[in-house]
């Protein structure tokens, strides 16, 4: 009797957790929760790229209490200064020489980990096993993983792309006045990003007409209201406002952000970083993973196109075809680095969740679904492999395909060279002068020193304690470094940067 009651309570348990398992509340945070604990190790290993340390250096600005200025030419919107100023606040920072690379990486972290909860939102519209498969893409695949520890815009873009689509199939799905404003406020902080985001906006606006066409109905438009409309359009432009104008304090960036658009397109035609149209084939298929991944992907589409009319169909067709549109569009400009094909991956994801989920489907043999689920183990082996190699192993590795002109861990020997010196010459605040025509990174690394300048070639930087030149100087010596003795510290690969130390005043004979 009382083993009878054992085996009943065992079965029962065993039932619970069965059922504990399959809940879709417990998988997507427990995939999250992983996520989030994959992005944290080394997060202050790898050197600081150029592009993060110019972000790093506008969050140090905006602290020490200046308006955000937006930059049309050279820079991208205020989106993530607006959300990584409090982090760091609440982790302790109050200045930028306070900063460190663990806390602003750390935010694109929580970013990237919110993106796999929306996507436990999206299971509503793309199904269960649909976006269950794509967040799994998203919490273990090198490229996400690396860039989700990056302090660059590109996180809480893709984040914000996916809010839009999201809240949009909601707002058609409900007619609802929250989700109209979630969907403005969604764009607004594209937007607020980068510039592209108009790029997208043509994209999704390309899907709805192609969606619209091939179902010939109006789904998408008959069922929002005008009113909600203008709510999502109101919140868009309020949003805007806000931040482009730094809450008022700067009502210059409104019209800095009018001419965003031609530089736009003179950044399209390359500035330097010209690709061909296969560039983010070989980035999205560097290995046998990645292949997989975009075979996968492109029999996602395919099924999306060709698959009967069910609940999941008509969104899982608008993703396919923003795929394709947002693909296009970025292999036809010749403007390309390995962090934009982030957006790629969102819809591609999405995709390749369709394409396992159909596979499945294929057979009810379960011979044969137990080849798929074996050939799915041994394609996450290869994954996690290649997560380790490039994200933790050689994560700024020249043939690392996401390192792009990254710099070198050799950078991290000259500040520490500097300060050895200071303290065996006893310099209270020694005068460093940079002159290089890039000081970046630079500046991070020495944001500690406050009596620190930077000098274009060619510029009388005056006396100073240490020189940093770029290696051209030994060719065509700078002023002030005739009587200084060199050492040399990578900077990027094939790229040198120069210390110039003056001999000791008082050197004895």
């Amino acid at each position: 009797m009382r083993l009878r009651f054992g085996a009943n309570l065992l079965h029962e348990w065993k039932l619970s957790v069965e059922g504990l398992i399959m809940s879709r509340t417990v998988l997507f945070p427990v995939l999250a929760l992983f996520a989030f604990l994959i992005r944290l190790p080394q997060l202050g290993v790898r050197p600081m790229h150029t592009d993060e340390a110019i972000n790093a250096y506008i969050v140090g600005r905006v602290m020490a209490g200046e308006a955000y200025h937006y930059d049309p030419h050279d820079r991208h919107g205020p989106a993530l200064a607006a959300v990584t100023v409090p982090v760091v606040r609440l982790l302790g920072s109050r200045s930028f020489s306070d900063l460190t690379e663990v806390q602003l990486r750390l935010v694109p972290v929580i970013i990237g980990t919110a993106t796999i909860l929306l996507l436990w939102w999206g299971a509503g519209f793309l199904g269960f096993w649909t976006s269950l498969i794509a967040a799994a893409w998203f919490a273990f695949a090198p490229l996400p993983v690396y860039y989700n520890r990056y302090f660059i815009h590109e996180t809480l873009f893709v984040a914000a792309t996916l809010g839009l689509i999201l809240s949009g199939l909601q707002l058609v799905k409900m007619n609802s006045f929250f989700f109209g404003a979630l969907a403005g406020i969604s764009a607004a902080l594209m937007l607020a990003c980068k510039e592209t985001a108009v790029l997208h906006f043509i994209a999704l606006g390309v899907a709805v007409l192609v969606v619209q066409r091939v179902r010939r109905e109006n789904f998408f438009i008959i069922r929002v209201s005008s009113q909600n409309i203008t709510v999502a359009a109101t919140v868009f432009a309020g949003i805007i406002i806000l931040l482009f104008t730094w809450f008022g304090q700067h009502w210059k960036g409104l019209g800095d952000l009018l001419q965003a658009g031609p530089q736009l397109i003179r950044r399209a035609g390359g500035e330097g970083h010209e690709k061909p149209a296969w560039y983010y084939a070989w980035v999205l298929g560097g290995s046998w993973a990645d292949s997989v991944f975009l075979l996968l992907a492109t029999l996602g589409i395919y099924w999306s196109f060709r698959a009967k009319e069910t609940q999941y169909q008509k969104a899982r067709l608008l993703l396919a075809i923003y795929a394709l549109a947002i693909s296009a569009i970025y292999c036809g400009i010749p403007y390309k680095t390995p962090w934009l094909a982030l957006n790629l991956w969102l819809p591609l994801s999405i995709m390749a969740g369709v394409g396992i989920e159909q596979l499945l489907k294929l057979s009810p043999a379960r011979s044969y679904r137990w080849t798929v689920c074996c050939g799915a183990v041994a394609l996450a082996a290869l994954v996690s492999k290649e997560t380790m190699l490039r994200v933790f192993t050689a994560p700024s590795d020249v043939k690392n395909p996401y390192a792009y002109s990254h710099p070198v861990e050799d950078l991290f020997r000259l500040e520490p060279r500097i300060a050895e010196i200071v303290h065996d010459r006893h310099l209270e605040t020694p005068r460093i002068a940079v002159i290089t025509a890039d000081p970046w990174p630079l500046p991070w690394y020495f944001r500690k020193y406050p009596n620190i300048g930077y000098w274009q070639p060619g510029n009388d930087s005056g006396t100073a304690d240490f020189y940093i030149t770029s290696q051209d100087a030994i060719n065509n010596p700078v002023p002030r470094i005739e009587h200084c003795h060199s050492e040399f510290f990578g900077l990027r690969p094939e790229e040198l940067v120069v210390l110039w130390i003056p001999e000791r005043k008082d050197k004895t004979p």
